[in-house]
């Protein structure tokens, strides 16, 4: 099963997410939640550390582990608006595919 936590701050930005595990839908390679929960973190990751402002920290070391932190960021409005949008498509996104596979994993969501 997946494990994911997302953090946000009180603003809605996003903070935090870390996900762990495999969805055990189907054989390693062939599984289709496992491959949504990876598109959804590594678009998400790849965009932020695209953007020129943001900071971030993030642990991919092994395989079934997804984790990032948003260290710092520039204070400008756009930025903020871009860390909630990341939260909301992020909370979406896990929230519909654990919806359809409620057995493959587990969407939690804080305010820090």
């Amino acid at each position: 099963m997946i494990s994911v936590l997302l953090k946000r701050k009180r603003n809605g930005a996003l903070f935090e997410c870390f996900a762990q595990g495999h969805a055990d839908y189907a054989a390693r390679g062939s599984d289709i939640v496992c491959s949504a929960a990876t598109i959804l973190l590594r678009t998400t990751l790849a965009l932020l550390e695209k953007t020129a402002g943001i900071e971030i920290e993030s642990n991919t070391s092994e395989r079934g582990v997804l984790a990032f932190r948003i260290k710092s960021i520039d204070s400008k409005v756009e930025l903020e608006q871009k860390l909630i949008f990341a939260a909301d498509f992020l909370e979406e996104g896990f929230e519909s595919l654990f919806k359809e596979y409620p057995r493959n994993g587990t969407f939690l969501k804080e305010q820090v």
